[in-house]
């Protein structure tokens, strides 16, 4: 029980008194976080002793000290000792609340969760995206209703909080609330941050995820083909709004820039590159890196197009707002015989996929063109490439045919 707790007596010698005497300390080690207070105990200091850590000598002097020292070690051991038979947690925190009687506090999960969305909300637009703080503030309210179908309670002790706690809760992710399995773990990675955050500052002791094993699984990109997105750029809209949106979905299916990126571009990102073409320079919202884009043809008639357009911002295309984008998207993939769900962000696959993957643009330069900060990101666009695949299966056939050859000649 003692293994995790030390505790050591020293005098302070820079706090010596006008009568010479140095007053004693008391050094708490919990899990190799301290915290000292007085021992309200004076000596001489050529009367201490630093190995043993007490006064030396059997003088009633140094009796009494040494026994007060000895009474302020078993009270020690008591409130670990009582810390433990209540179930609590033994941190430094528990224990001085136990030793000097103050009332300890309980840490709460929901007022933990709040406060850490609080932090996010003022730093949006500094360290997190706005959907970040939306994302988190979803996931405290799938805690709170897993707590009351699961325990109807609207809170929870965090030390409370055990594997089962976890278990319980992707149960009901998956059933009660019906999220898919990335859904479910995208949820459960934000309330591993709090526990994390939790753990961090020694309000828990033990983590209720150590044993607990999730893992994303790889879903399949959806992307328009050269003949639905041939569709898209011939149909004659006559309504304009959807005119508008196949406009701005065109646009980022050229540049693979996503909604937010799109909707964010103004004349500064438009820049002469090294080529001595227009290109976008810009930095993606969502992961704070670069992305240079040299422009198509196709994404600079649609840049013209918009140039005199009335608007109330310096913004270079009228974005609507995300879900209004998608259902216009949705009408659009109607009136053109596209059986797809069609997304605004289906634009930066088709981008990534048809446009430059498939007509042999490196992956490399794919990569930094989205603003992937990893090429393993990129390169699931190559999995889902036929065209690509086929490519390079003729190679390796060719280099067989070849090898083969070689053999025969030499023969």
């Amino acid at each position: 029980m003692n293994a995790s707790l030390s505790i050591l007596f020293y005098i302070k010698r820079a706090k010596v008194n006008k009568q010479g005497l140095c007053p004693i300390y008391v050094r708490v080690t919990v899990q190799s976080k301290r915290f000292e207070f007085s021992s309200n105990k004076f000596i001489n200091p050529l009367k201490w002793s630093s190995e043993g850590a007490k006064v030396k000598g059997t003088s009633e002097e140094a009796r009494t000290i040494n026994n007060h020292l000895d009474n302020i070690k078993n009270e020690i051991f008591e409130a670990q000792k009582k810390l433990v038979l209540k179930d609590s947690i033994v941190n430094i925190e528990n224990l001085k609340n136990q030793l000097f009687g103050t009332a300890e506090t309980k840490r709460m999960l929901v007022s933990i969760f709040e406060d850490h969305n609080n932090k996010i909300k003022e730093l949006v637009g500094k360290e997190y995206a706005l959907g970040t703080l939306e994302r988190y503030k979803t996931s405290l309210k799938h805690t709170i209703e897993f707590m009351k179908w699961k325990y109807n309670i609207s809170d929870i002790e965090i030390s409370k909080i055990d594997y089962a706690f976890v278990k319980d809760y992707e149960f009901f992710l998956r059933t009660v609330r019906n999220c898919a399995n990335n859904t479910t773990v995208k949820y459960l990675k934000n309330f591993h941050k709090i526990i994390k955050l939790c753990l961090d500052n020694d309000w828990l002791q033990k983590n209720p995820f150590a044993n607990y094993k999730s893992k994303v699984k790889e879903v399949e990109r959806v992307f328009l083909n050269e003949i639905e997105l041939s569709s898209i750029i011939n149909k004659n809209f006559r309504i304009e709004r959807l005119s508008l949106v196949r406009d701005i979905f065109v646009f980022s299916c050229y540049t693979g820039l996503a909604y937010i990126d799109v909707k964010n571009l103004s004349e500064m990102h438009i820049v002469i590159g090294i080529d001595g073409d227009k290109w976008i320079y810009t930095q993606r919202q969502k992961t704070e890196s670069l992305s240079r884009i040299p422009l198509l043809p196709k994404a600079l008639e649609l840049l013209e197009k918009y140039k005199n357009y009335p608007q109330s911002s310096d913004k270079l295309f009228p974005v609507l707002s995300n879900q209004r984008m998608n259902s216009y998207l949705k009408e659009i993939a109607d009136v053109c015989d596209i059986d797809k769900e069609l997304t605004f962000h289906i634009a930066r696959h088709t981008f990534a996929t048809t446009v430059t993957l498939s007509n042999g643009v490196p992956i490399e330069s794919i990569s930094k063109m989205l603003g992937h900060k990893s090429i393993k990101i990129t390169q699931h666009y190559a999995k889902i490439v036929d065209r690509k695949i086929s490519d390079d299966m003729k190679m390796l056939r060719d280099k067989i045919i070849d090898e083969k050859k070689e053999i025969v000649s030499t023969v």
